[in-house]
């Protein structure tokens, strides 16, 4: 699956305005995260990790909902939980456990 970015577009968001009340990171989903959402990158609102989520699982739904209760969450390479402050240029990733290898 080609990159959101190399494709020409950033996911189901809206563009990213100055006009949102709240900071805005980047959101980044990989595997099942990715496949359930269908894109690996948006761009919500909001001044916490639960915030983002919150406005992640309105935009995606329960299939996006079920697979986040199953996943890790990193804001810029660090462990995170749904307290954790974000700001206009973090990056919030969507980790779900993967499964696989030489059988």
């Amino acid at each position: 699956m080609p990159d959101e970015e190399e494709a020409g577009h950033r996911g189901h968001g809206r563009a990213r305005t100055d006009d949102y009340a709240h900071p805005v990171p980047t959101l980044r989903l990989f595997a099942q995260a990715r496949v359930a959402a269908g894109t690996g990158r948006d761009d919500l609102p909001g001044g916490t990790v639960g915030e983002v989520l919150d406005g992640a699982i309105d935009r995606y739904g329960s299939g996006f909902a079920a697979v986040l209760d199953i996943s890790k969450i990193w804001v810029n390479g660090d462990e995170a939980d749904r307290s954790t402050a974000v700001a206009d240029g973090d990056e919030v990733a969507v980790l779900p456990p993967v499964s696989g290898g030489c059988g």
